[in-house]
């Protein structure tokens, strides 16, 4: 997660490029996109057209319309369609994660057991205590002070998400180099994508891999020149984040069998089987315990940021006010216990659900469905504002006026609706499933996901008169 920038500092194309890609490399989202094989060159186009380059625009043109540090997703839809769909927008950035959590600490886990004994990547209770004692500790350290430090965020960022991908990458290519086989079949026609459905599923997940590309739109305001620097970035970033899904997910992919990737544990598989074979297996915990610091510092700002987010809602009286209180450290304790309960609750599903593969993915399927719910209404509100604000001022404005609007951020639109009912359907590439089996996916899917959605309307119909609006607090520093 970005950190802020000291107000008048100008930013240029580098820095607003690596803010984005500083959120979205990780090795942990790899394992999905390999699992395509060479058709994956076609679904991480679609998804770089279709998700990643939009939330970009929008963010941007969002960011700089609206006066620095408004209130981001909540105040975007507000402003274009009123208190209810902006309150639902800022709970659905908050509620996807407590699926989300899940995904992150089980590839802590996961990493973690290659330092200790790898075959516990496969133990689900080795996993599940592993991933409550890192959600909990995580939370309390966050209780302590009221902000992450982004240098130390940024230092695990480089050695546990960008070092594993770049060292992966050439490590393949000194397997290839050595004259060693390979298990992708890279032949024309498996660039070809099997368009079934089932085959088809796993795209929402690369989709949410790009989650996290709109964080420069938020210091768009800050750049020398928006019109001409953002966009400049935003290709830059685009492309920098594209090859390394691409080039990660090639190199483990070619290391790899195709049905033998674990989608929780996938980059390490791959370290485990490329240092044994070129004999210095030894390497493999250091990579193991750079890939959990690093995974644990992409999770510790997201533990205290959404809560922050829920509090300010409440301190506008739409939520009960003890989500809005915060302690002597400026922490809204409250909100991050209710996090932490939530998360721990779906983190409980792989020892219930069969197949830590299955868990893993229903959790990432239910957090893209919630994050689509968000970034459409995000889409949605470019759109609207074009027309009830015309005339605002705007940092920076996505090209092509209202048609350039129209057909960019109604292709997103199309194009996040259509994952979002992939998201339902169970993929192909995981362990079968008999037909009482899927029964039970589709009513658990439909069931999760109205479970993190609906709550902000029942809040509102039954809300209190009690909860007053509450003072913003004093800004430290």
């Amino acid at each position: 997660m970005a950190g802020s920038v000291k107000q008048g500092a100008k930013l240029g194309v580098l820095a607003l490029a690596m803010i984005n890609i500083a959120a979205v490399v990780t090795p942990k989202n790899l394992p999905i996109t390999a699992e395509y094989g060479m058709s994956m060159f076609f679904y991480v186009g679609i998804a770089t057209l279709v998700f990643l380059i939009p939330i970009g625009l929008a963010a941007a043109e969002l960011a700089s319309l609206m006066p620095p540090k408004a209130g981001g997703v909540y105040v975007w839809v507000r402003e274009a369609f009123g208190e209810r769909l902006g309150f639902l927008a800022v709970w659905c950035e908050w509620s996807e994660n407590l699926t989300w959590f899940p995904t992150v600490l089980a590839y802590v886990a996961g990493a973690l057991a290659y330092v200790i004994e790898p075959s516990l990547a496969a133990n689900k209770f080795f996993l599940v205590a592993v991933m409550l004692s890192v959600l909990w500790g995580t939370t309390a350290a966050n209780f302590l002070t009221t902000s992450s430090s982004t240098r130390l965020t940024s230092i695990g960022t480089m050695l546990g998400a960008i070092l594993p991908v770049v060292l992966m990458v050439g490590l393949a290519i000194a397997w290839l180099a050595d004259g060693r086989g390979s298990q992708l079949d890279a032949g024309f026609g498996e660039l070809l994508p099997d368009l079934n459905v089932a085959h088809m599923v796993l795209l929402a997940g690369i989709i949410l891999g790009f989650a996290g590309m709109e964080l420069a739109g938020y210091h768009a305001r800050e750049a020398a020149d928006p019109e001409r620097d953002y966009p400049r970035a935003m290709a830059l970033s685009a492309a920098v984040v594209v090859a390394f899904v691409l080039l990660g997910s090639l190199a483990l992919a070619i290391v790899v069998p195709q049905h033998e990737i674990s989608l929780v544990d996938g980059a390490m598989q791959f370290f485990q089987t490329m240092l044994d074979g070129l004999g210095i297996g030894w390497l493999l915990k250091p990579v193991a315990a750079l890939v959990v610091i690093g995974a644990m510092a992409h999770l510790s700002p997201w533990i205290l940021g959404p809560a922050k987010g829920l509090a300010a809602v409440a301190r506008r009286g739409k939520l009960p006010p003890v989500l809005g209180r915060l302690n002597g450290n400026g922490v809204p304790a409250a909100g991050m216990v209710v996090q932490g309960i939530g998360g721990s609750l779906f983190a409980l599903l792989f020892l219930f659900i069969p197949g830590v593969n299955t868990s893993y993915w229903i959790l990432t399927a239910l957090t893209t469905q919630v994050f689509v719910v968000m970034y459409v209404l995000i889409f949605a509100s470019v759109i609207r504002l074009r027309y009830t604000q015309p005339d605002r001022e705007r940092a920076f404005r996505v090209p092509g006026g209202k048609p350039g609007v129209w057909l960019i951020m109604g292709f997103a639109i199309a194009g996040s609706l259509f994952a979002f009912v992939l998201g339902f359907f169970p993929p192909s590439q995981l362990d079968s499933f008999s037909a009482s089996e899927r029964v039970w996916y589709y009513v658990g899917m439909a069931g999760g996901f109205i479970a993190l959605t609906c709550p902000p309307f029942l809040i509102q119909l039954f809300r209190r008169q009690g909860w007053a609006p509450m003072p913003e607090p004093e800004q430290a520093g």
